[in-house]
């Protein structure tokens, strides 16, 4: 443990939806769900408005709508969230060499590191410069946790939410602690929480008071000793700059069982094409092709195969994947498929001429799997991407609610709803005001699809608004 709260804790408040309501007027102050809208989808982010309904993450997108009827649901934009979360990511960069994200939204920051912080007001200063940062380059909202080890620091910012900061200062750590319910710490799920609370145990003064002996008798050795020490605020572990990725995989959740096996093919294709372009993309290959299918009775299997050496050649995943898939029984109905890769490696063993052969055949089998496939109504179970705009998808699926378009008259505007040969359109940007709507055929040659507008104004040369580098005193010149 340090002696100075200088680990920070970043966590954007309701990303997804608080990214949706800025770029969107007419949404703002408003109940936002955002995930996948088919009957099988979930939700993935839900604003504060939403939540007081009780809307939560991970709730099935159904009982999200019997809950808040009147809330604004969208599809993800997966790219979109992805440039804010490069913007941010920045941010914490600027302020130290060591900084962890955990997700898109989230990240671990050593500011001692970086010589950003060394006792608790420069590390309150640091936050706070942070957060006005983030708001000038985004637009966005974001909570601070500060304190001396990472699990402290996460539970300040959690603390800190909505749009807040909080500092745990050392020595006050336990008596912090101990009113706290056992679910605070991590390592604590549902059944780990109910095991305890069988055992008379509800808050974590209370697991000190049991005594290491007694949390190892209940959860076991490791997870006792683990616990115990949390308990005690004893957490040691470094802010990791680089996490190593283990695997790269896709999949998709079907709204309609997939019985047809001839679908279920290609749909393995499709998903085999997209786990490699996401591999290419980190400059990773593989060797372990993995297959998922979740049955129409929800039984999961996972199948996998260990090629001789790794791979990042559509072609081979591909026929690895087809392998694999021929050993499953598809006849009661898919749900749910995907494709991934592990065992990854930063090169690949195949021959390259070869390989360049292989590539040019296996676009045009890509090519022709594209014009035969139907889209998923959305993933379930990663952020979907919007369609590129150049991408030729059906046309009932280019128009789902959320999506950016653009009339060649009324100018930038978003999908509010579509169906029976009509799409819904709200023309406003993130700088307008609340704008109108208008009611358009879903085949209007003036409408087509568009990239999402930037939250903030860039200057002439993209440049954030704000100049973040070399922001705040440092030890050499502060003292």
């Amino acid at each position: 443990m340090r002696n100075a709260p200088t680990i920070l804790h970043l966590d954007m408040d309701a990303f997804f939806a608080q990214a949706e309501q800025a770029s969107k007027p007419s949404l703002r102050g408003k109940a936002v769900v955002v995930g996948g809208l088919g009957p099988r989808g979930v939700v993935a982010t839900a604003s504060y408005e939403a939540r007081v309904f009780g809307v939560h993450s991970a709730m099935p997108m159904a009982q999200a709508r019997r809950l808040a009827p009147n809330a604004a649901y969208l599809v993800p934009r997966g790219a979109f969230y992805r440039q804010i979360s490069d913007q941010v990511m920045a941010l914490l960069r600027a302020l130290s060499p060591l900084v962890e994200p955990l997700s898109l939204d989230e990240a671990f920051v050593d500011l001692e590191a970086g010589e950003a912080a060394w006792d608790s007001e420069s590390a309150r200063l640091a936050g706070v410069r942070l957060r006005a940062d983030i708001r000038a380059v985004t637009g966005l909202t974001g909570s601070v946790g500060l304190a001396a080890s990472k699990m402290l620091a996460k539970i300040a910012s959690e603390q800190a939410k909505p749009d807040g900061l909080v500092l745990i200062e050392p020595g006050t750590e336990r008596s912090l602690l101990a009113p706290m319910p056992v679910r605070t710490l991590p390592g604590v799920g549902p059944a780990t929480g109910d095991h305890l609370r069988r055992a008379g145990i509800t808050t974590v003064g209370e697991m000190v008071e049991a005594g290491e002996d007694e949390l190892v008798r209940l959860l076991g050795k490791a997870h006792g000793h683990a616990l115990y020490g949390m308990a005690l605020a004893r957490d040691d572990r470094p802010v990791v700059a680089e996490r190593e990725t283990k695997s790269v995989s896709v999949e998709d959740t079907y709204d309609v069982d997939i019985h047809d096996r001839v679908r279920v093919e290609l749909e393995v294709q499709r998903l085999a094409d997209r786990c490699v372009r996401r591999l290419r993309g980190a400059g990773l290959s593989g060797r372990t092709i993995v297959l998922k299918v979740r049955r129409y009775d929800f039984s999961t299997l996972t199948r996998s195969e260990t090629l001789r050496g790794p791979t990042d050649d559509p072609a081979v995943v591909r026929e690895a994947a087809a392998r694999l898939l021929d050993a499953v029984d598809t006849t009661g109905g898919v749900r749910l498929l995907g494709v991934g890769v592990s065992g990854l490696a930063d090169f690949t063993q195949e021959d390259l001429f070869a390989q360049a052969a292989e590539v040019r055949a296996a676009e045009v089998r890509a090519a022709e799997v594209r014009a035969a496939e139907v889209r998923p109504e959305g993933a379930e179970e990663e952020v979907p991407e919007a369609p590129a705009v150049s991408e030729v998808v059906p046309a009932e699926h280019r128009w789902r609610p959320g999506l950016d378009v653009r009339h060649a008259e009324l100018g930038h505007g978003w999908v509010q709803g579509s169906g029976l040969g009509r799409v819904t359109v709200r023309f406003e940007t993130p700088g307008s005001g609340v704008g109108r709507v208008r009611t358009f055929r879903i085949d209007d040659l003036d409408l087509e699809p568009a990239q999402p507008l930037p939250l903030v104004p860039r200057r002439p040369d993209g440049a954030p608004a704000v100049d973040t580098a070399g922001r705040g005193p440092r030890p050499g010149n502060a003292r």
